[in-house]
């Protein structure tokens, strides 16, 4: 493949999650071409299992589908520095008012690999203990569900869950556990 060399790049927008810049690339052609990309810290997410079986999961809005989902707990890094295993243990514990006894590294993802560089760690937590009540951030409503892993796999397959890190997460334990 013929080297692809970034002539600029500048920021577009500063968010609060995300920013945003334009890339002036030069392409093996000779032309050149502008890319998007949104750089994100990166995340880290939970695949939280109860000593009974069920996956604890999250119900929340989320604006850029106008509708609720139904997730793993997870949550931005604290910084880019953060160890993943950290933020994910703390999502958990914000999010569900859980804390895990082991939390087993499952695998990275990419979330939107054309555009964007957000990286999501996805850790299994087991060993569950009730901690606490939910310490949601001022603008969060986050429900706590728990379901059985062969409703959530039937869930993915009927489209009812869409969210890539959930699908991942949910069908790495279901391989692991023999059940994909």
């Amino acid at each position: 493949m013929e080297e692809i060399k970034r002539l600029s790049r500048d920021l577009i927008a500063k968010g609060a999650i995300i920013d945003y810049y334009q890339d002036t690339m030069q392409i093996p052609n000779g032309n050149t071409a502008k890319w998007d990309l949104i750089d994100h810290k990166g995340a880290a997410a939970v695949v939280a299992v109860r000593e009974d079986g069920k996956l604890l999961m999250v119900r929340q809005y989320r604006n850029a589908l106008e509708r609720e989902t139904i997730e793993i707990p997870a949550g931005g890094l604290n910084s880019r520095q953060e160890p993943t295993k950290d933020a994910a243990i703390r999502e958990l514990r914000e999010e569900t008012g859980y804390i895990a006894e082991t939390a087993e590294f499952l695998t990275s993802i990419y979330t939107t690999v054309a555009f964007c560089n957000e990286k999501i760690d996805i850790y299994l937590a087991e060993g569950l203990k009730r901690h606490g009540d939910q310490d949601l951030d001022e603008d969060e409503y986050v429900n706590v569900e728990a379901y059985d892993l062969e409703d959530l796999i039937k869930m993915i397959y009927d489209a009812k869950i869409q969210d890539s890190k959930t699908v991942c997460g949910i069908m790495l334990y279901a391989y692991k556990k023999g059940l994909s």
